[in-house]
């Protein structure tokens, strides 16, 4: 099967973690995977919402945003309409979900950390793509208040965690269509099935999403589905790692 860009069914779009790219953040991330741009900076505040007080517990929150050009056409700011659209709220608790999923909140008891995901350019996959920069993005800003002394506990994860996507894409020789990784805009767009695998680096997932826009998809399919996403998160793992080699503790990381 050949895809636009002339790569395999399960072949990744170039990943690219670039970290400290914000200095006045306690962590930030620019992650880069094909066209797709993200900017997450992590932000850290000595409060708790008010539903976590005597909990022991930490918060992790998130909000996601889009350049108004990072779209081919030019989208006008939520802030001007007044409000946040849905796709944008469901973008942002998806976030939130995945990092609460693998953080130990009860080593940062007092603590917020917010991570601002910025979407400087999309071409499919801005949510995988802000999950996997915001891990490295949190990491980074906890390392700090370890620095500071300031965790209960020297490891704040019990693992970290990733986003890919996965879709099944038409093609002439395979009536069934093709699993493909990791679908750029051209491929999303025509997809017979879009799943988004939220997974851990122990190989369990937080959330998985899974839509089918031409007919439904049964359990072998999924199973086939979630294998390959499988395999994609091993490689955004692997970049994570390479990205916070040497930054914070070997403990912390994704397995080599």
């Amino acid at each position: 099967m050949s895809r636009p860009d002339g790569r395999s069914p399960l072949q990744l779009r170039p990943v690219s973690l670039e970290v400290g790219v914000v200095p006045h953040a306690e962590g930030s991330c620019l992650i880069t995977q094909g066209r797709t741009k993200v900017l997450i900076a992590a932000t850290l505040e000595q409060k708790i919402p008010p539903f976590l007080r005597d909990s022991g517990e930490g918060w992790i929150t998130a909000e996601y945003g889009m350049l108004p050009r990072a779209t081919l056409e030019r989208t006008p700011r939520e802030a001007a309409k007044g409000k946040q659209a849905g796709r944008t709220l469901e973008i942002q608790r998806l976030i939130g979900r995945a990092l609460r999923g693998v953080a130990d909140r009860t080593t940062f008891p007092e603590w917020t950390v917010t991570l601002d995901c910025d979407v400087l350019v999309a071409d499919a996959g801005t949510r995988c793509a802000s999950v996997t920069g915001a891990w490295v993005a949190l990491a980074l800003a906890l390392e700090s208040l370890r620095k500071k002394s300031a965790l209960k506990r020297p490891r704040p994860f019990r693992e970290a965690v990733a986003a890919i996507s996965v879709g099944v894409l038409p093609a002439p020789e395979r009536p069934e269509g093709v699993v493909a990784l990791d679908l750029d805009y051209s491929e999303d767009s025509t997809a017979w099935v879009d799943l988004n695998v939220v997974g851990t680096s122990t190989g369990r997932y937080v959330e998985v999403q899974g839509t089918a826009e031409r007919e439904p998809f049964d359990d072998r399919r999924l199973r086939e589905m979630l294998v390959v996403g499988k395999k994609g998160l091993r490689r955004l793992f692997r970049a994570q790692r390479k990205a916070l080699l040497g930054r914070v503790p070997e403990d912390w990381l994704p397995p080599a």
